[in-house]
């Protein structure tokens, strides 16, 4: 007699939490126990992702003037440095002028290099999670006759040992983690449920009789494109960092168009042939661009902000959208696409760190329809 193993199928992977929802959700436990006076267990915060997700509150602390209590972060299956971190939050009132203060406490970064999205100085808490906090709060606490308004300080106990397994130094966020996130939402970064989840986009999109695809980096690329891009939904499809993967695969299913819609970093990345554009190598990155602005003999004050720069960001940010080496990274990011996806039209929409569309390269019969940014 014989017998058959049987083979499960694979789990799908389980998306998790940012550390902003976790901090936003915190904080809002915080200041409805200052309101209230008890306890409170548990939270619903709406996520920019969509939808409203309930956290569970340990640690509840509740006196007069301040509460306090904290989030245990679920990344889900991302394997995620921040997983199992407590993120606590303590909310009291004070007199001030503005509606809501946001600080950082102990395992929470500052900044100290420019070209991130804050500012040199502050807490890294990213523009979104400040968003979804003071939201949380003020809900609780909305502004009202009387001076007193809400102050959030937030901490992450093992925070700055959390760090050392991060970029957060070489970026220049020391003490500690950042408040990061812009949905809401983990979603696990396997390798093999990335690009498999690009393959069935490219399918659904080809059904769909997309005659090109726009190819997003981020979130906020993807919405900048949508916005100028009047294309039907199916054609916005999130590569993450797998351009090669992505391009490769529009190859093989045969589109005849392509746009890649990025920020400058991004395509930074890829006008050096980097088939995956993480974070890591971003020095050497730099180096290239430097070469590339000698060669175009760009004035020697750049050329020397560029060497000493820490992240393509802050470059980006001593240009303009049309500048020289701007036009030079894309004509590269252009020629590498050529050759990932030959014989494809091929066209690069560059996002601003605002979130808008600010110029386009390539093929012109691909941006026909879009309004010119």
């Amino acid at each position: 007699m014989s017998s058959r193993v049987s083979e499960k199928a694979p789990r799908p992977l389980r998306s998790g939490f940012t550390t902003g929802a976790c901090a936003a959700a915190a904080a809002r436990g915080a200041a409805l126990m200052l309101r209230a006076q008890q306890r409170v267990e548990q939270v619903d915060i709406r996520l920019p992702a969509g939808f409203t997700a309930t956290f569970a509150l340990h640690g509840q602390q509740v006196s007069p003037t301040t509460a306090s209590c904290f989030v245990i972060k679920d990344a889900g299956d991302d394997p995620d440095v921040t997983h199992g971190a407590e993120i606590h939050a303590e909310v009291s009132l004070s007199p001030s002028t503005e509606a809501i203060r946001i600080c950082g406490g102990p395992g929470i970064g500052r900044v100290t290099k420019p070209g991130l999205a804050v500012a040199v100085g502050e807490w890294a808490i990213n523009p979104v999670p400040r968003r979804m906090i003071a939201e949380a709060v003020l809900e609780v606490f909305p502004p009202g006759a009387d001076a007193l308004r809400p102050m959030v300080t937030l901490s992450i106990p093992d925070g700055a040992r959390r760090a050392e397994q991060t970029l957060n130094a070489r970026l220049g966020i020391l003490g500690g983690l950042s408040i990061l996130g812009t949905t809401g939402v983990v979603r696990p970064i396997s390798h093999q449920a990335w690009t498999d989840t690009l393959e069935v986009a490219l399918d659904v999109a080809r059904a769909a009789g997309c005659a090109q695809v726009v190819l997003s980096t981020g979130r906020s690329s993807e919405q900048a494109a949508q916005g100028a891009l009047p294309l039907q939904a199916e054609a916005f499809i999130m590569m993450g960092d797998f351009a090669a993967h992505a391009l490769e695969a529009c190859h093989r299913k045969g589109f005849p168009g392509i746009v890649l819609a990025a920020q400058f970093a991004k395509l930074v990345k890829i006008a050096c042939g980097h088939d995956h554009t993480h974070v890591r190598n971003s020095r050497l990155d730099l180096a290239q661009l430097a070469t590339w602005a000698r060669a175009l003999d760009l004035d020697g004050g750049l050329i020397k902000k560029i060497e000493f720069a820490n992240t393509a960001r802050e470059v980006f940010s001593e240009l303009d959208a049309s500048h020289l080496l701007v036009d030079e990274v894309a004509r590269r990011a252009l020629a590498w696409i050529g050759r990932r996806a030959p014989g494809a039209d091929a066209g690069l929409l560059l996002v601003d760190y605002s979130g808008q569309a600010v110029r386009r390269f390539g093929s012109s019969w691909l941006f026909a329809q879009g309004t010119a940014p």
